[in-house]
């Protein structure tokens, strides 16, 4: 071959393979985590492939492509990239894929937890704009490229023949490695979804069935029942051994404090139905004891007339309180629980400084339910069933509110002093580096309960502290799983014997498997308060 065909191969190869290569490379970047930024990996893309074989098909056809043809091909590879780095960077930071139909609806709440000012946003805003605009013209760039290279007869059956073997490679399970996942069944997915969603009719034929709520309650015996759903309290604080060991001493401080106050605590493991967040579908499966891991089954569910525990205990004489710092806008579709009483964050009665996007600390929380609520001597008023989502430990977990031994402070404006509120507004927020905060929110957790449970709560008091999911990945780590602590305290030997006989340890570190999905929880409670 002359040195004139050599420099007209090398630039053939060279107009092709470049476009490619960067092409390839925006449609395989993986982010390890646990920060937002992606990588490069070195693997192929086999909707690259699939187009490669499409476009010289279309070539060796029509004889060429269009101007408008490209256009489209540059869009579609734009929003497969698009679609890409949101699917890794979700995974990354929350630990679960996203759910645009739903998580999107959320965006304006995150931005102001983490009090993002406007202008930011617009500018945010702004320049994805700019990104994706610039992306489509470097799309198009490619692909203009690649169909010159392609209008070249004599190498097009070659190229066409490669990517269909890679294509054919791409079914052989133990060739995976070599490949990126693919980002059409990802869109797949959320369009399927959304789509569910707007033709979803409010009927219950989706759903789990419900667990017979036909018990008598008998083995409370009329004692006050609380359902504490920790925020953010998964197995990491069990299964990681640095953090286990950093909350050795919280843990056995709270168990100092149980026994003084006359109580022990049995625990177990439950599947939560999320991860990393949407702890609502958590409360809902428990309390309602059906299945809500897939987003749409906790939609529809609302808008049935299914039983929930809520209604079980009122049936029974219970008075119902949501007791909830966290909700801070009106919340009708709550009215299927069923709650004689729905305290949010307006509602509480709280009258000191606000921390953070979640405005009330969970220890002024509980000393403001306990006076509304508990303090009573339990002869006087009817029992309470009480659910209370706790936010302190809710990502970025700061700034945390000191603990107060004073608990009638809490009740007032100041509950804090200027040193204490200083301390805890200069304790620096992190995303890269989030553990050493999260073990902080955890044992503050630990110590307010502690406190309560051992020397101010009701002598005959049940409490349920139940993890809603895992933290997001930053903190429970890549593969995680969605398992979540659950632990019964109470001063009722006959009831722990009961929790026992169900699979569940003593203390506060369950090591066994988990004992199912968390909606069959509510079942499991129904059995062991029925007294038959």
């Amino acid at each position: 071959m002359s040195g004139a065909a050599l420099a007209r191969a090398a630039g053939w190869l060279l107009a092709l393979g470049l476009p490619l290569a960067l092409l390839n490379a925006l449609l395989t970047l993986v982010n390890p985590g646990p920060g937002p930024w992606p990588q490069p990996s070195a693997r192929l893309s086999v909707e690259l492939c699939a187009a490669l074989l499409a476009l010289a098909g279309w070539i060796a056809w029509r004889g060429g492509v269009s101007g408008r043809a490209l256009h489209g091909l540059a869009a579609v590879t734009t929003v497969w990239v698009l679609v890409r780095n949101v699917e890794i960077t979700a995974a990354a930071l929350f630990g679960r894929p996203l759910h645009p139909y739903w998580d999107g609806r959320h965006l304006g709440d995150l931005l102001a937890m983490n009090a993002v000012p406007g202008w930011q946003i617009g500018a945010g805003a702004l320049a994805i704009g700019a990104g994706l605009a610039l992306l489509y013209r470097l799309a198009l760039a490619c692909w203009r490229r690649i169909a010159g290279a392609l209008a070249r007869r004599a190498p097009r059956p070659w190229i066409a023949a490669a990517s269909l073997a890679l294509l054919a490679g791409f079914a052989v399970p133990d060739t995976h490695d070599f490949f990126s996942r693919p980002v059409a069944p990802v869109l797949a997915r959320h369009v399927q979804m959304a789509a569910a969603q707007l033709v979803a009719d409010g009927t219950d034929a989706r759903l789990t069935p419900s667990p017979a709520f036909d018990g008598d309650l008998a083995a409370l015996r009329g004692a006050d029942v609380l359902l504490l759903f920790a925020e953010s309290y998964g197995v990491t604080t069990l299964d990681d051994p640095a953090q286990s060991a950093q909350l050795a001493q919280p843990r056995a401080q709270l168990l100092q404090a149980l026994a003084a106050g006359g109580r022990r605590v049995v625990s177990a493991r439950v599947q939560s139905p999320t991860f990393a967040g949407g702890s609502w579908r958590a409360h809902g499966a428990l309390l309602s004891g059906v299945d809500t891991r897939d987003p749409l089954a906790y939609d529809l569910l609302l808008a049935t007339q299914r039983p929930t525990l809520v209604r079980h205990f009122q049936a029974h004489g219970y008075r119902t309180v949501s007791w909830m710092p966290g909700l801070q806008r009106p919340w009708p579709e709550g009215r299927f629980f069923g709650f004689d009483r729905y305290a949010d964050a307006q509602g509480l009665g709280y009258r000191g400084p606000a921390f953070g996007q979640w405005r009330v600390p969970d220890q002024a929380s509980m000393a403001l339910l306990h006076a509304q609520e508990l303090a009573a001597a339990p002869q006087g008023r009817a029992p309470r069933f009480v659910v209370f989502p706790t936010v302190s430990s809710h990502a970025p977990f700061r700034p945390l509110a000191p603990y107060v031994a004073d608990w009638e402070r809490l009740l007032g404006p100041q509950p804090y002093s200027e040193a204490q509120l200083s301390h805890a507004f200069d304790e620096p927020v992190s995303w890269r580096e989030p553990v050493p905060a999260y073990l902080q929110s955890v044992a503050y957790t630990w110590e307010w309960l502690g406190a309560y449970l051992g020397a101010r709560a009701p002598a005959g008091l049940l409490t349920l502290v139940v993890g809603d999911h895992q933290p997001f990945a930053g903190v429970s780590g890549t593969g995680a799983s969605w398992d979540v602590p659950v632990h019964v305290i109470t001063g009722d030997e006959a009831l722990l014997q009961r929790f026992e006989a169900a699979g569940f340890e003593p203390g506060l570190e369950p090591r066994g498997p988990a004992l199912g999905p968390m909606h069959t929880l509510a079942a499991t409670l129904l059995r062991i308060f029925d007294a038959s």
